[in-house]
């Protein structure tokens, strides 16, 4: 039976996104394609919790390990890349899967989205990676907050490439990003499911998983690419987790400090990613005791 849908498997982190989904692939004989802004950067694993070959289970995984450190990467760039593998999936009669918490690369690819329409400008956007350089992110973010308010709100300082953006979007077009209205135009049929854990529930699956992470070797990933070279200037290291490590190895804070301020960073985090992800048209949320592959592939016959 020839399906035509896209499966996807998001919500917040550590809700159990990544299990799920190579369940899932099992099931439907298909492909697992990451919607993660950091699990397309090489050599950043530990901290972004990146899948081994054991827990991929032999299913195939796009979109991890694209992207040296050293670069920047976009939602446009993302989307050019994964919308091809989606599309080739179905074309061989395989439902894809999107398995991630990233919003922005699920919706790039679900929908036909302008994310302004205002062509880059890279004067303008050398001006405000020049003033990030010298006045900081919260100097930056404090601008885009006298610029447009609405999208500030949305945002937040530690998300400079974004902040970036609209800051050159309203230069360039004289129109702020909040008066440019994105519609949710689908591009494909598919199946969006989010695994619904009570907050304290999931607040404890995270501290459990920065736990692990600082277990597994964290600091010591961080002091790696510190030596190769990349440290705060480059977009990966913005990440949870690697510029709270950063600022911790700088300023010789105590780790139990460090630890607790991942732990708070990344709950917050996972607000965010429920508000953006309640937008997103006919998502199913599932108690965690439903939420099992037979069930989530059964909602694609529906």
């Amino acid at each position: 039976m020839t399906l035509n849908k896209i499966l996807v498997i998001c919500g917040a982190t550590a809700s159990g996104k990544s299990g799920l989904a190579v369940e899932c692939a099992k099931i439907m004989n298909s492909e697992i394609i990451s919607a993660d802004s950091q699990l397309v950067y090489k050599g950043l694993d530990v901290g972004t919790a990146k899948p081994t070959e054991k827990e991929m289970q032999g299913i195939k995984h796009h979109m991890i390990d694209v992207v040296e450190p050293v670069c920047g990467y976009s939602v446009s760039e993302y989307a050019q890349a994964a919308t091809p593998i989606a599309d080739r999936l179905l074309s061989e009669n395989k439902t894809p899967i999107i398995c991630g918490g990233t919003g922005f690369y699920i919706n790039s690819v679900l929908f036909d989205l302008s994310y302004g329409q205002v062509a880059a400008d890279a004067e303008v956007r050398k001006k405000y990676e020049e003033i990030l350089n010298t006045r900081g992110k919260e100097y930056l973010f404090e601008l885009l907050k006298s610029t447009d308010k609405e999208t500030a709100e949305k945002l937040h300082c530690n998300d400079v490439k974004r902040v970036v953006r609209a800051l050159e979007i309203y230069e360039v077009s004289g129109r702020r990003k909040s008066q440019i209205i994105d519609s949710y135009k689908p591009k494909c049929n598919y199946v969006a499911v989010a695994v619904d854990y009570p907050r304290e529930e999931l607040y404890e699956r995270i501290n459990l998983r920065v736990d692990e992470m600082l277990k597994n070797g964290l600091v010591e990933e961080v002091k790696g690419l510190l030596k190769n070279g990349i440290d705060e200037k480059f977009q990966c290291m913005q990440a949870i987790g690697y510029k709270e490590v950063l600022q911790c190895l700088r300023n010789g804070d105590k780790e139990s400090t460090m630890r607790d301020i991942i732990k708070q960073n990344t709950r917050h985090y996972a607000k965010r990613q429920i508000t953006f992800f309640k937008k997103l048209p006919k998502i199913i949320w599932l108690e965690p005791s439903r939420a099992n592959a037979e069930k989530v592939t059964g909602l694609l016959y529906e």
